[in-house]
């Protein structure tokens, strides 16, 4: 039965917490999909124990043992065609892709970032929504193009921002919520109502021209 599901491969470079959020997802029939692999571009990324212990197959392809990024990403590339996914999830992978390698998945490629995009494309994104002041933060998941955080946004999900907020209390706030929105979006890839069309996102054939919010999403669920 699960040969039947749509098959998965997840990339890491760390502890890997979307990646468990996936895991048990997938595990518990929530998610109709099949986690074919989870690779990693460093050996001792701690999520790659967490695939190990859930029985998934584990790569690791080193960057270090490149000499650039079009070698590294073209290893890469083969040790994910392998499984011939129809989704490649970024779960905290670290690295920017190369335009061959974001075309060769184009539309079966998504990475979730930690703000509301398009704010706070990059790094340190919790530190930089504390200090614009924005009373609302959050994590986008989109599908990826060549450029860095700025291929179309599929869903969002909203926390706000507290007074005396740490950028490390608003950090595991904004993650809580990233563990619900990974298998989310996941799922409705799995399920083949989400696509990605001529750079548009689609949801049930219907263009998404403002991202989806969790929230409201699961509301519409509940009430249909």
């Amino acid at each position: 039965m699960s040969q039947d599901l749509l098959p998965v491969v997840i990339l890491i470079s760390g502890t890997g917490t979307n990646l468990q959020a996936l895991i048990d997802a997938a595990r518990s029939g929530a998610i109709p999909v099949r986690i074919a692999a989870v690779v990693s571009n460093r050996p001792e990324a701690p999520g790659l124990e967490r695939a190990r212990e859930a029985g998934i197959t584990t790569h690791v392809v080193d960057h270090t043992r490149y000499p650039d990024r079009e070698h590294f990403d073209q290893a890469l590339q083969a040790c994910i065609d392998a499984y011939r996914p129809g989704l490649v999830v970024l779960a905290g992978f670290m690295r920017i892709l190369t335009p061959g390698f974001v075309e060769h998945f184009a539309g079966r490629l998504i990475n979730i970032h930690p703000s509301l995009l398009p704010d706070f494309r990059g790094l340190k994104t919790h530190e930089r929504a504390l200090r614009a002041g924005v009373q609302e933060h959050g994590a986008s998941v989109h599908f990826v193009n060549n450029e860095l955080d700025g291929g179309p946004v599929i869903m969002q999900a909203r926390v706000p921002v507290h007074p005396g907020d740490t950028p490390a209390e608003l950090a595991a706030r904004v993650q809580t919520r990233e563990h619900e929105l990974y298998p989310a979006v996941v799922g409705l890839f799995g399920t083949g109502r989400l696509r990605l069309e001529q750079d548009r996102v689609l949801l049930d054939g219907r263009p998404v021209d403002t991202p989806l919010d969790l929230d409201a999403s699961r509301k519409d669920r509940k009430e249909n």
